[in-house]
């Protein structure tokens, strides 16, 4: 389960726009909301790229944010 708080956190200290990050990651921006809210998982492939995007190179902090 995502933990919501951790990546909207981390989503703004990036500084990217969500529909930026949604779009490189091949979902829709609704799509994507509903990923970070708990609605539907993300996919080990949209999460690689979350954390490419997101500059998430600890495996704790991975962990933390998505499992």
């Amino acid at each position: 389960m995502t933990n919501t708080a951790l990546l909207e956190k981390k989503i703004a200290k990036s500084g990217l726009k969500k529909s930026y990050i949604a779009k490189a990651i091949g979902l829709s921006s609704y799509g994507l909301t509903l990923k970070i809210k708990n609605v539907n998982e993300f996919k080990a492939s949209e999460i690689e790229k979350m954390c490419i995007l997101l500059g998430i190179d600890d495996l704790e902090e991975r962990c933390a944010i998505f499992f």
